[in-house]
């Protein structure tokens, strides 16, 4: 069985009753932004083991907050593993150790700019890309990075060959590539083997974003869309569920 949970224009918390998720009334807050909850709603049913959030479109602050309410239900064992995934509205993010130069002047003013704790580099989210966090243990998996890594390109790998695209890697550099060209990146964060953040998967991005950064911090190559390299263009919402088939095969 494939669970997607679509939650709509805005996300609601995820609070624990018994062994279920459900979607109850609270508030995130992240600065200055508060979302107010949806009324209380059953999310996933006993049989499911790795549920999926759709949380539609939504600005990077409340989900960085609802990623780290539920890391931490998480390491405190109250849930079990979750993947979010999302929409966002524009953002470039930093990484820890990421270069500011990489931010070009010039970038689109519509775009938030958010320091984040996972690792990597600049990154844009933006309309048009599908972004994942799974919330993973990995003590149930396998306890290394790398493999979690690996791991996330696989899962990339097998759903773009979905659609005729042959995808791979690229020797020393992390994400999916597509030739010399990037279209999905990667960025995480574990704490005690708890993952956080995740991946970002090109659809249907406006190129002008990409043109406001040195992507990944990395200039020798481009990125690219889905829709460049498919016949009929797709949504980011028809890629869902067979994304949400693979993760849970792949990761439970």
């Amino acid at each position: 069985m494939t669970a997607v949970m679509e939650i709509g224009s805005k996300p609601e918390i995820v609070q624990v009753v018994g062994n279920h998720f459900r979607l109850g009334t609270g508030r995130i807050e992240h600065t200055s932004t508060v979302i107010e909850i949806g009324d209380l709603m059953e999310s996933i049913v006993d049989d499911v083991e790795l549920p999926t959030l759709y949380l539609g479109r939504q600005s990077y602050g409340p989900v960085l907050e609802l990623q780290r309410q539920l890391h931490q239900m998480r390491l405190d064992n109250k849930i079990g593993d979750v993947v979010l995934l999302v929409e966002h509205d524009p953002v470039y993010t930093f990484g820890k150790n990421a270069d500011p130069a990489n931010l070009l002047p010039g970038y689109p003013a519509d775009a938030e700019v958010v320091l984040t704790d996972r690792g990597g580099e600049i990154t844009y989210h933006g309309p048009g890309q599908l972004v994942g966090y799974p919330i993973i243990d990995l003590k149930a998996h396998r306890p290394s990075i790398s493999w979690y890594m690996r791991t996330l390109e696989a899962i990339m790998i097998e759903l773009l060959s979905g659609y005729g695209i042959e995808a791979g890697r690229k020797a020393g550099l992390t994400g999916v590539w597509v030739g010399e060209q990037k279209i999905a990146a990667l960025g995480v964060r574990l704490a005690k083997w708890v993952t956080m953040h995740g991946f970002a998967l090109n659809v249907d991005v406006d190129p002008v974003y990409f043109e406001g950064m040195v992507p990944c911090g990395i200039s020798d190559y481009t990125v690219v869309n889905l829709n460049e390299l498919v016949d009929t263009p797709i949504t980011v919402q028809e890629l869902i569920a067979p994304l949400t088939t693979i993760i849970r095969k792949t990761l439970t």
